[in-house]
This record gives structure tokens, C-alpha cells and sequence, in this order.
């Protein structure tokens, strides 16, 4: 049973970022899902595959998966590649470049 140790990214169709401040623990699934023949739907034995703990830092995530001996990884977060602008940006009298509109 191992676990996975990530720091949400910001979702691409909002401008927030109020669900990837925390870090998340995952359990990776113990066996794949199936398929149940009847009806189609896909289901799963493993119940920790329902199971996600959120922690306000890396360490403390880190501290509960060595306290409660869960094998774990962490995935540390990617960088930014552009910078963080606000609306009010496109008006400053100080702008650089000229109005492309």
C-alpha cells in the first residue's frame, strides 16, 4: 500500500488557487477497477482508493505517513512559468507596450 505525496497545480479553468495551497496524500489503487458486467459501471474491491488527507504542509503529511507506517513518495510541486498579473496591469500609466487591440 503506498501513497503519494502531492501539491495540487491550480486549476486551468479558474484564475484561483484555493484548492492547491494544501498537500494531498493519495493511495494508489492496490488492484485495477473492473468493469461489472451487468450495467457497465466501473467499481473497485480497494476502499482506499476513497480515501484523500489533506495537510497544510509537506511535513506534516510527511510525519503522518512515517507515524502510521504508509510507504510514501512525495511529488514536489513544478514551478510557475509565467508570471502572476492582475487585470488592473493592462491600464498602468507606466506600460511598456502599446495596446495590440
Amino acid at each position: 500500500m503506498t501513497a503519494r505525496i502531492y501539491k495540487p497545480s491550480k486549476s486551468a479553468t479558474q484564475s484561483g488557487v484555493a484548492r492547491s495551497r494544501r498537500w494531498v496524500l493519495d493511495y494508489e489503487p492496490a488492484k485495477p477497477r473492473e468493469i461489472e458486467p451487468l450495467m457497465g459501471w466501473t467499481s473497485s474491491g480497494d476502499m482506499n482508493a476513497q480515501l484523500r488527507l489533506y495537510f497544510a504542509t509537506r511535513e506534516e503529511a510527511v510525519a503522518y505517513a512515517e507515524r502510521n507506517s504508509i510507504e510514501f513518495r512525495v511529488e514536489e510541486p513544478k514551478p510557475t512559468s509565467r508570471p502572476v498579473l492582475s487585470y488592473s496591469d493592462n491600464f498602468r500609466s507606466n506600460r511598456i507596450g502599446q495596446w495590440t487591440h
